[in-house]
């Protein structure tokens, strides 16, 4: 998508939201893993590198603010009369910064890029007074009902509060989405009046305006109705979500990935997954994750903000801030918290679990585990039942195992300790002490009881 210098882009979110019945504003509340109003900024900032003017309610204005940061300038609408009255608001914000001034909303998450690019497209080439978008569907969602002349021209914009029966049964609708030609839009907007059964102001009677002074007025109509699905209620929020969903992993089966059963996986719009690999059902893949090319991921498996490298396998699984090398696998019902690695080759049985802590290449840690703020060494092998008693209440401590070392099963490694490269430790051990390298130590407390070169 090109840039253009010469566009404005307001985002009216001043809604109460009263129908979603929640303390976080609706457009904070998450769709594919990031806020509904994300994807109107995405737009925004694909179509021009002007900030875009962001316009909410006094309500809202502090948590959108910090969550917003520096992206786009915050106006606040005091007193809610309408979109005419929310676009006023950034009148003095906008006024003689660009050509044309584009209005988007920030509930309409499944809004393309595509389309909007083809609005703004029309508006450029025709120099409309208004360039709009328009949608036929059964369900109007409170949308004003577009009117046409005999000669199929715009001539007016009912709002669903103002519409006789006859104008309400009309299913071509305004979506709220406008490209205005600048000098129009701010030499006319003071002109609005308020509406006589709902005092607010809107935006729709522009178009009165423009067909009563013979002023072009272009639309486009989107061939997906839920392109302009706007989301009122958490109903909606659902509705979106599936259609999302189907486009993401559409998306990634055009890319080269298969997806056993498209219906039960579930990603996020910032997952990123290498070709060849094979989704398997009920797996969710969340946050910033991105997983290689050649893996088995699922079935089962919930994955967040992971890096899964080439070839991996992961089976019934739960990773969190976790990060895998090429080839390793873990499951089935495993558990890679932060901070956990699985190096090159390694595996991680069922039931295992590991927190800040490294399994290096080629090693094994088939069952019943936990490592805690440990680094294993490559080749080496963790026995059934081993745990690292990392925590003494107050603080974290470290445990080092060397490479091709052997813990036997249900060993207790006492932090802060170190095994040595080659040692081994035999079962039911309590290690307390450091392990040599090459050495073998058992007992409860574990003791040093041979040297590997000693043995005959």
């Amino acid at each position: 998508m090109t840039h253009d210098s010469s566009l404005a882009v307001v985002i009216l979110a001043a809604g109460l939201s009263t129908r979603f019945k929640s303390a976080t504003p609706k457009v904070l509340h998450s769709l594919g893993g990031k806020p509904l109003l994300e994807y109107s900024l995405e737009l925004a900032t694909a179509l021009t590198d002007a900030p875009p003017i962001l316009v909410v309610g006094p309500e809202t204005e502090t948590e959108i603010r910090a969550w917003l940061g520096e992206r786009a300038q915050l106006v606040v609408q005091s007193n809610r009369l309408g979109t005419g009255h929310a676009v006023m608001q950034a009148q003095a914000a906008l006024e003689g910064r660009a050509r044309h001034v584009l209005v988007l909303y920030g509930d309409m998450p499944l809004l393309q890029r595509g389309t909007l690019q083809a609005l703004h497209e029309r508006a450029t080439a025709t120099d409309a007074a208004i360039t709009m978008m328009t949608v036929t569907r059964d369900d109007p969602q409170g949308f004003g009902r577009i009117v046409r002349d005999a000669s199929g021209q715009i001539s007016a914009i009912v709002e669903q509060a103002e519409a006789t029966p006859e104008i309400a049964a009309i299913r071509e609708l305004n979506v709220g989405i406008y490209t205005f030609n600048a000098a129009f839009l701010w030499m006319h907007l003071p002109q609005l009046q308020p509406s006589p059964r709902k005092g607010e102001y809107y935006l729709t009677d522009l178009v009165g305006m423009a067909a009563a002074e013979r002023l072009p007025i272009e639309s486009l109509q989107t061939s997906d109705p839920l392109e302009t699905l706007g989301i009122n209620t958490r109903v909606e929020l659902a509705l979106a979500a599936k259609t999302l969903q189907r486009r993401i992993n559409e998306h990634w089966m055009l890319e080269g990935v298969t997806f056993q059963d498209p219906e039960t996986c579930y990603l996020d719009s910032t997952v990123t997954i290498g070709r060849d690999t094979v989704i398997l059902p009920n797996t969710h893949l969340r946050g910033k994750t991105t997983v290689g090319a050649s893996c088995e991921i699922g079935p089962n498996s919930v994955i967040e903000d992971c890096t899964i490298g080439n070839r991996c396998r992961v089976t019934a699984s739960v990773l969190e801030e976790a990060v895998m090398e090429e080839g390793s696998n873990i499951g089935p019902f495993g558990h890679l918290r932060k901070g956990a690695r699985l190096c090159r080759g390694a595996h991680m049985g069922n039931f295992g679990e590991m927190k800040n802590s490294t399994l290096g290449p080629g090693a094994k840690m088939g069952h019943f585990s936990y490592l805690g703020d440990a680094i294993v060494g490559a080749d080496a092998n963790i026995g059934a039942g081993t745990i690292t008693c990392n925590f003494d209440g107050k603080r974290k401590h470290p445990t080092t195992i060397g490479e091709g070392a052997f813990i036997g099963s249900d060993t207790m490694l006492v932090a802060p300790v170190e095994i040595g490269a080659g040692a081994r430790t035999g079962a039911g051990s309590v290690v307390t002490h450091d392990v040599p390298p090459d050495s073998v130590a058992y007992g409860v407390p574990a003791r040093v009881r041979e040297k590997k070169d000693q043995e005959s």
